[in-house]
This record gives C-alpha cells, structure tokens and sequence, in this order.
C-alpha cells in the first residue's frame, strides 16, 4: 500500500475504506446485494492486512450501528488506524430531524461515537453537513475544544461551499474537505480544489465511483435490485443512465490497455488529480476492496488521463447527483 498526507501531517493510506454500505440497520440506504455483517467485518480485517490505515464512517449510517460494527471490527487491531467519522445533525430517536452544527451538538456526538467505535480518540472528526443557521466559525470553534480535550486529533468538513470553507481555514486548522469527485462529478475542479491547496487542506472524495457506475456493471435499471436506493437517482434516471455510459466505455478502454479493472481505472484517475487526494470507496466484500485498493498500483500516462478528461468533461455527466432536496444540502 502507498500513503499520501492530507492537512495538517496526518498520513493515511491512499486509499481509504468507505464503510457506509457495510450495514442497512434502520433502513440505511441499499447498494446492490443486502450487506452481511459477518462478511463486512471480513473485510475491515483483509483491507487492514493489505496495509489500509484510512476507515470512515458517520453517525447517520444506520445512524449509529455502522460506527458500533466499525468498532467492533478494530478492536485490538486500533493502532496505526486512521479512524473518521461525522457528526452534523439531529435527531429524535433514529430518525433525522434537521442539521445542527452548534458545538454542543459537536460534542455530544463525539462522546457516543467515541463509546460506539470503542476508543478515546477520533483521528478525523467531520462536521457532515454545513448547518446555515451556525456560523462555521462557530461551529470548527467547538472542534477544536474537542481537539484541545484529547477526544478529536483533527478537525474537517463534508460538503462544504467555498466562502464556508475559507472562512473555516482562517478559523481553524482544517485537515481534509470530504465531496462527491470522480470522473462523473467534476465540480470542485472549478474553486473547492483550489481553496483545499492554497490552505493544506486534504481532499477525500466520497462517492469516487460515482456510486458504482463507473465500475461497469450497470448498463441499465434492470441491473439495479427493486429495493436500490440508486433507482431514486437523477443519473441513474432511464432518460440520464444511457447518456452516461460514454464515460464507462472510454474507462474501459484504459481498463484494458493496463489490465486494470474500470474501478481501479476510475480511481486512479482521482489518484493523478492531486497528492492530497484520497478517494474512500464504499465497500461492503473483500473481493471489491481488494480490487479498489489495487487502483494504488495503477499508473495513467498521460494519454490515459487526456481521453478520460474527453470522454467525462466538467459538467458533462446527464442528470444532478442528488435530488432536489439532497442539493440543497451541498455546497453551503
């Protein structure tokens, strides 16, 4: 495995786990088959052994049970780890009621993540999404308490809009900015990038396969289970997925000429994009985390990453990332 640093000293693997998918407690979202836990903890256990340092989870997943499977999946294997997780919103019971990014809320959560993955530090504690009606100032201020307590090592944001994250740098010691990138979803490339380089800021695209499309292996709804939360996407849309597969058929055509896999190909790409670019793909079997983390391996000439950059300009993807509602959450 190669390591990369983010903000702020703290190395990690260049590639990271995304645990999301590994557990569907509390109607969490669905991505192809049903998650086992036993094979989800499998994995956390393989990627560890082929040198994977970097693990994110959240207190949304589940909410809560993805951090407790998280921990009980590191337990006795904690040293090394680089372990991530968010906070963000509020709640009633398990169900989300709206954001909240006060620093009480950032404390209160940072005690039952802290209890749930069974450890006395969070390496990488995000605020998961902007609250508008907390100036960010406020909230990376309630952080960096946590950071001076010993609960948190570094702060970071998700999702957050360029004055947002300008206004966080100049505040506090941001290390890393977690978005959606990937071939498909190009628009930090436009002024978020920029922001991350001029102030040390590291970048972690989540959703680096565009949710597995970029993988190859859906050609049409058909292939998607009934129960996919992907059928409720805007790209994945049966008037967006045709016009989207151009960019699957050029990653092919690199795929082949380095007999790579499409996944390995499409990070790799992001890889090439930066040396503070850390793509954690959402995995829930060792078969596709071994496949992602042998992207790490994969060198793109230049070529390579000309015809990629043809086939999947900015702005070129059919279709938004989310909906109506899920955009108004981004960005902020």
């Amino acid at each position: 495995m190669k390591y990369r640093e983010l903000g702020n000293g703290l190395t990690v693997s260049a590639i990271g786990i995304g645990c999301m998918p590994m557990i569907e407690a509390g109607g969490n979202i669905t991505y192809g088959a049903h998650a086992d836990v036993g094979e989800a903890t499998a994995t956390i256990h393989r990627a560890i052994d082929l040198g994977v340092t970097f693990f994110d989870t959240a207190q949304i997943y589940g909410p809560f049970a993805n951090e407790e499977l998280v921990g009980r999946a590191i337990a006795g294997k904690r040293d090394g780890l680089i372990i991530a997780t968010k906070f963000g919103f509020k709640f009633d019971g398990n169900q989300i009621t709206g954001v909240d990014g006060s620093p009480a809320n950032a404390r209160a959560s940072v005690e039952g993540s802290l209890k749930r993955l069974g450890i006395d530090t969070i390496d990488l504690f995000y605020q998961h999404r902007v609250d508008p009606n907390v100036p960010i100032e406020e909230t990376v201020g309630g952080m960096m308490e946590l950071v001076k307590e010993g609960k948190v090592r570094h702060i970071a944001l998700s999702e957050a809009g360029p004055d947002t994250l300008r206004r966080a740098a100049k505040a506090a010691p941001i290390t890393a900015l977690q978005s959606e990138y990937s071939l498909w979803e190009r628009d930090v490339e436009d002024e978020i990038l920029d922001i991350c380089r001029e102030n040390g800021i590291g970048f972690v695209p989540y959703s680096p396969l565009g949710r597995g499309f970029l993988a190859g292996g859906i050609t049409s709804l058909d292939d998607l289970p009934a129960d996919d939360w992907r059928r409720n996407d805007p790209r994945y849309s049966a008037e967006n997925l045709p016009k989207n597969l151009k960019v699957v058929d050029a990653i092919g055509a690199v795929a082949d000429k380095h007999g790579a896999s499409k996944a390995q190909v499409a990070l790799a790409w992001l890889l090439a994009q930066g040396d503070g670019i850390v793509p954690i793909p959402g995995v829930k079997r060792r078969a596709t985390m071994e496949d992602s983390v042998g992207a790490a391996d994969v060198k793109l000439t230049a070529d390579d990453l000309a015809a990629l950059d043809t086939a999947s300009p900015r702005g070129g993807t059919s279709g938004d990332r989310y909906n109506a509602r899920g955009m108004a959450t981004v960005r902020r």
